[in-house]
């Protein structure tokens, strides 16, 4: 499983950073960051390919978040900026074979996750 921190509470327009410890296996793997909202489907967020190289966004965070790898330190962060209530959720890492998958189900290994609350 993988292992999500750096949550908390902050207020509009803030900045956040969140990291994903991963096991030695998940190098060769897609990692994802996923978020949940109470009463909500859980969405993806950002994507990161196996060497580190290449984000990919949703709609919603492009601009603002930024997803990048160590794969020396066995870690994808999540630089979260300019935060809006909206992004108020519990956010997930997770790991797929699937490159450039945006579908939760594609993806494994997922761990707790770390709350993260925006307040207006």
């Amino acid at each position: 499983q993988l292992q999500a921190s750096g949550g908390g509470l902050v207020q509009a327009g803030d900045s956040l950073k969140l990291s994903c410890v991963y096991s030695g296996l998940t190098y060769n793997k897609r990692v994802g960051w996923f978020r949940q909202a109470p009463g909500k489907e859980r969405e993806f967020v950002a994507g990161i390919s196996r060497s580190g190289s290449v984000g990919d966004y949703s709609d919603s965070v492009k601009g603002r978040f930024i997803i990048a790898r160590d794969n020396a330190k066995r870690t994808v962060s999540l630089q979260m900026n300019n935060l809006k209530p909206e992004d108020t959720a519990d956010y997930y890492c997770a790991t797929s074979y699937t490159a450039r998958s945006r579908a939760s189900t594609d993806f494994a290994n997922w761990g707790q996750g770390t709350l993260v609350t925006v307040s207006s």
